[in-house]
């Protein structure tokens, strides 16, 4: 069986190589391509909900943000890192546990999509304690564009094993990457290079 790709829009990266929201979306047209996840870490906010209600216009994939809880309402669903969940848990929710955060957002959002970042058996077995619609499990390898300690390898099929969720390989994943028990490759720049 072969993954779909979950694409990742680094909004940072498009302009850095001069290609536009459109033409994001054309290299897209012909892909197998379950989510587009929007990650800014640059533009204000209106620039951003501006960015995200073009792809929300001009596509009928599911649209996640990445870590911007503000955003949820306007997109398909949040993707989180673990520090963002810490962050959330802590600053903005002020709840004891990562589990009530999410049942929280699942009552207050409950036709979102819902996406927690991991990387090892423990971060694993937490999430499937979660109401999460997939985890991204990562880095399957080294990337240019992320620095990264910790590269699973091969041990990212026997670790998306353990999910009780849908698994995301990220991190140098490629187009015909196929990783055994894993629903979806996770690819950024590489889709800009086809």
């Amino acid at each position: 069986m072969t993954s779909k790709i979950y694409a990742l829009c680094d909004f940072e990266t498009l302009e850095k190589k001069g290609i536009s929201l459109e033409q994001f979306l054309a290299i897209l047209k012909d892909l197998d391509i379950g989510y587009i996840q929007y990650r800014d870490k640059l533009s204000d906010i209106q620039t951003q909900k501006l960015n995200l209600l073009y792809l929300k216009q001009n596509t009928n994939i599911p649209i996640i943000v990445n870590d911007k809880f503000e955003l949820l309402d306007i997109v398909d669903g949040l993707h989180l890192g673990q520090e963002d969940i810490d962050n959330l848990q802590k600053n903005i929710f002020k709840l004891q546990t990562r589990e009530l955060v999410f049942k929280l957002l699942r009552k207050r959002y409950p036709n979102k999509i819902f996406g927690l970042s991991t990387h090892n058996e423990i971060e694993i077995l937490e999430a499937n304690n979660l109401p999460l619609d997939y985890i991204g499990l990562g880095a399957y390898r080294a990337t240019n564009t992320k620095d990264v300690k910790n590269i699973l390898g091969d041990k990212i099929s026997y670790l998306a094993k353990m999910s009780t969720h849908p698994v995301g390989a990220i991190g140098g994943v490629k187009i015909d990457d196929k990783i055994e028990n894993i629903s979806y490759n996770v690819i950024g720049s590489g889709l800009l290079n086809l």
